[in-house]
């Protein structure tokens, strides 16, 4: 039941935090790591998974997560080319300047709730993605000096949700995070099939009905409402490839046109044929 990865990071001599571009569009890696990540992708679309919280990005994603917060990888399944820049800090990046400086005030709130995972809006995505991708060819020193600038934009911006609502996720034990990472694999793997929740309590070791108010519990959804969810954003990203509705309703595993039509609806807002010819008229 391993199915979480701790991620090793290891940094330079002498510096604080990395900056590096990874590619890793074929694997499924549910992970976590005591640093600190902030993620920024460049892609037609694709699944933003931090903790509970699963939902589709278009175009590009940025993503400020905090230590030991678990996700997957950002750019699993694209289709298309990407472009990904991350940068992960050291625990004790700035020791206790950040609290201690008032100046530092709004980046030590963010910093705050990136135990929860935090997205940002379109505005802020172009004034840090432009600064983001200078960042390789400048010094240490002076990246170091532009990362400041880019967490007090981010700081700043008006326009950044949190991704989780629940401080559960400060605590979660690594019992936990097995547990779910377990779950999420057997779903990412099966949803487009007929996903048991007999099967999956057994892979955790959990009879069904104790099962059942556990992921109740964590997820705040059923199983089935949360596979449901899980499928309707693999629709959604077929459907901006074009793919037509009654293709992607088999594709994520629903039998039923009318069925897929009415779940859809209820968690986007407006039905598949809507949602794909809104996308293509861009």
């Amino acid at each position: 039941m391993e199915s979480i990865v701790l991620e090793k990071i290891e940094f330079e001599k002498g510096k604080s935090f990395k900056v590096f571009s990874p590619s890793l569009r074929n694997t499924f890696l549910w992970h976590y790591h005591p640093e600190f990540e902030l993620v920024y992708v460049e892609a037609d679309a694709g699944i933003r998974h931090v903790g509970t919280h699963v939902s589709t990005y278009t175009n590009s994603d940025l993503v400020f997560i905090g230590s030991n917060l678990p996700h997957l990888n950002f750019d699993y399944r694209l289709r298309s080319d990407y472009h990904q820049t991350v940068i992960q800090l050291k625990i004790d990046f700035l020791g206790n300047a950040l609290s201690k400086i008032p100046e530092f005030s709004s980046i030590d709130a963010l910093f705050a709730n990136a135990a929860f995972g935090i997205a940002f809006g379109n505005d802020t995505k172009k004034i840090v993605a432009a600064k983001l991708k200078q960042l390789p060819t400048m010094p240490a020193l002076e990246q170091l000096l532009e990362l400041m600038k880019i967490f007090h934009t981010l700081s700043l911006a008006t326009d950044k949700d949190l991704l989780n609502h629940d401080s559960r996720w400060n605590k979660f034990m690594l019992k936990d995070k097995i547990r779910m990472g377990t779950v999420y694999q057997y779903i990412d793997a099966e949803y487009h099939n007929r996903p048991d929740v007999n099967v999956v309590a057994e892979k955790v070791n959990l009879t069904t009905p104790a099962f059942c108010r556990y992921f109740k519990k964590q997820t705040n959804m059923t199983f089935t409402e949360f596979v449901n969810q899980y499928r309707i954003e693999r629709a959604k990203n077929l459907l901006m490839q074009n793919n037509n509705v009654s293709e992607v309703c088999f594709a994520v595993g629903l039998e039923s046109l009318s069925y897929f039509n009415r779940i859809f609806r209820a968690i986007v807002g407006v039905n598949p044929s809507d949602f794909r010819k809104k996308w293509n008229q861009g």
